[in-house]
C-alpha cells in the first residue's frame, strides 16, 4: 500500500512538471548570454515569434508617464521594468571602457596598450609601447631586463626608475603577467593581481618563488618537505598556480575578453533606491500579430495544426520570458532594499539576508530565488556585484553578517599603528564593544581569508621601513 501511494506520489510530481513549467525554469536560471543564445534558437524555429523593436524616445515634456518615475519599491506596471534612468547616479563621469578598442584589432599587444591607456599618462604609454615591442607573442621580454632599461632610458630620457614602474604596471595589469622577464615573475605577477581573498595564495607565491623546478616534475612530497607545509595544503596551492596563465599575452585576444553586461540597474534618485531592468538583457520578445490573426481565422483545420502548436509553444515562451523579468525584478528590489545600507556605506553594512527572506518577501519558493540570482548582475553606484554576494547567514552572536565583520576586522588591521599590530584577541575585544561578539579563531579564519598575516609577522614586515625612516 505504501509503495502505490509512493509512485502515485512521483507520479503527479511528474505530472505537475508541464512543458511550460520546465521552461520557464530554464530561461530563470539562464545567464544574460546563456538567454540571448536561447532567445535566437527559439526565434528561427519558430516564425510567429519576433523582437519587439525599442520604442523611439518621446520628447520630454511635463506629462511623463508616470509609472517611470515610479520608486523602486512600488509594484511597477510591467513595461516600466525596462525603463532605466534617464540621468543616473554616473552621469559625467567618464567612462573609460568607450576608449577601448571595440574588437576591430586583433594584435593583442595593441590591445594590451589600449587598455593601458585608461590608467597611464601619455608620456608614460610611449614607455609602455616600447616594453610591449621587446615582449614575444607569450608575453615575455626578449632580451634582458638590464639591456632593455639602458635601451629605454636613452630613447625616452627617463630614468631607470620610471622604466621599471611602468612595466611594474604592465606586470599588474590586465591581463597580468604581460612584460615578465621569465615564468617564475609572470606567475608571481598573476597571484599578486588575484582579487582577495584567495585560498592558498600565500603558500602558492612560496613555491613559485623557491619550488619551480620540483612543480615542473610534480614532487608534491618534496615540495611539502621543502616547504614544511602538509602535503594538501601543498596541492591546493599547486591547482592554484596550475590556473594561472603561462602565456599571458594570449589571454588579451578577443575571444578571451568576456565583459560583464549587468541584469538590473540600480540607482539613487530623490531620496530612495530605484530598479530597472538593463534593456541590453531584457529583449522583448512577441508573437506575430499578422499570423496569429490569421490563425484564428483558419479554424481548427488539421492543416493549420502545425501552426497551433507553434501557436501554443510561442506563448508558453513569452509567459515565461515574462515570468523571468517579473521575478529578476521584485528579486532585485528586496535585495537592494535590504542591503540598502551596504549601497550606502560600503561593506561593513552588509546585513544578513537569506534566499528563504527574499523567496517569502516575493511570494516564490527558495529555489526559484536561487535560480534567479545566479549568474545575474546589478549595475549600482559600487560597481557591478553579483547578486549572490548580497546573501549572507548571521554570524552568530552577532547583528550583523560575516562578510560585514570581514570588513570590519580589515579595516581595524589597516588602521593599526606599524610598531603595534593588533593581535587576533585584541581585535575581538574592539569587535566586542561595538557589539560584536566572536571567538578569536573566528577572527584568524577571516584574516587567513584575506591573505593577512598574523600580528608577529605584520610587525616584523614594518620594522625595515620604520629603520629607514628612522
Amino acid at each position: 500500500m505504501k509503495q502505490t501511494a509512493s509512485t502515485s506520489m512521483q507520479m503527479g510530481q511528474q505530472l505537475n512538471l508541464t512543458p511550460q513549467l520546465l521552461q520557464s525554469i530554464r530561461l530563470l536560471q539562464f545567464n544574460a548570454l546563456e538567454l540571448e543564445q536561447e532567445i535566437r534558437r527559439v526565434l528561427e524555429l519558430n516564425p510567429l515569434l519576433e523582437i519587439e523593436e525599442e520604442p523611439e524616445a518621446a520628447p520630454a515634456s511635463a506629462e511623463t508617464d508616470p509609472a517611470t518615475e515610479t520608486a523602486a519599491f512600488d509594484e511597477l506596471p510591467e513595461p516600466s521594468m525596462w525603463d532605466t534612468p534617464g540621468a543616473s547616479w554616473h552621469d559625467g563621469m567618464d567612462d573609460g571602457m568607450q576608449r577601448i578598442a571595440d574588437g576591430g584589432s586583433t594584435d593583442p599587444m595593441l590591445r594590451i596598450l589600449e587598455a593601458a591607456a585608461l590608467e597611464l599618462p601619455a608620456a608614460d604609454l610611449e614607455i609602455a609601447a616600447f616594453w610591449l615591442e621587446h615582449c614575444d607573442d607569450a608575453g615575455y621580454l626578449s632580451a634582458p631586463l638590464a639591456a632593455l632599461t639602458l635601451r629605454a632610458c636613452a630613447r625616452f630620457d627617463r630614468p631607470a626608475a620610471d622604466i621599471e614602474r611602468v612595466r611594474q604596471c604592465l606586470l599588474a595589469g590586465d591581463p597580468a603577467g604581460v612584460a615578465a622577464q621569465d615564468l617564475r615573475e609572470c606567475l608571481s605577477a598573476q597571484l599578486a593581481a588575484l582579487p582577495a581573498p584567495v585560498a592558498g595564495r600565500p603558500l602558492a607565491s612560496a613555491i613559485v618563488d623557491s619550488g619551480l623546478d620540483l612543480l615542473a616534475t610534480h614532487d608534491l612530497a618534496a615540495l611539502a618537505l621543502r616547504l614544511q607545509r602538509e602535503e594538501d595544503d601543498v596541492a591546493e596551492a599547486v591547482r592554484l598556480i596550475l590556473s594561472l596563465d603561462p602565456r599571458p599575452a594570449e589571454a588579451a585576444a578577443p575571444q578571451a575578453r568576456n565583459a560583464v553586461i549587468p541584469d538590473v540597474v540600480v540607482w539613487h534618485a530623490d531620496g530612495s533606491w530605484r530598479v530597472a531592468l538593463n534593456r541590453a538583457n531584457a529583449p522583448r520578445v512577441s508573437i506575430n500579430a499578422g499570423y496569429e490573426r490569421a490563425l484564428a481565422e483558419a479554424g481548427n483545420g488539421a492543416a493549420s495544426a502545425p501552426m497551433r502548436e507553434m501557436l501554443q509553444e510561442a506563448r508558453w515562451f513569452t509567459r515565461g520570458l515574462s515570468m523571468r523579468y517579473d521575478t529578476l525584478l521584485r528579486t532585485a528590489r528586496v535585495i537592494v532594499e535590504r542591503q540598502s545600507a551596504f549601497l550606502q556605506r560600503g561593506e561593513e553594512a552588509l546585513a544578513p539576508l537569506t534566499l528563504k527572506e527574499v523567496a517569502d518577501a516575493i511570494g516564490m519558493h527558495e529555489s526559484t530565488v536561487s535560480r534567479i540570482t545566479t549568474g545575474k548582475y546589478l549595475q549600482t553606484p559600487r560597481g557591478t556585484i553579483e547578486m549572490k554576494r548580497f546573501f549572507g547567514v548571521r554570524l552568530e552572536g552577532a547583528s550583523v553578517s560575516g562578510s560585514a565583520v570581514r570588513a570590519m576586522v580589515k579595516r581595524l588591521i589597516d588602521a593599526e599603528p606599524p610598531q603595534r599590530p593588533l593581535a587576533d584577541e585584541a581585535i575581538a575585544t574592539l569587535l566586542a564593544r561595538r557589539g560584536i561578539r566572536i571567538a578569536r579563531r573566528t577572527v584568524a579564519k577571516y584574516r587567513e581569508q584575506m591573505d593577512i598575516a598574523p600580528a608577529r609577522a605584520r610587525r616584523r614586515a614594518a620594522s625595515p621601513s620604520l629603520a629607514r625612516t628612522g
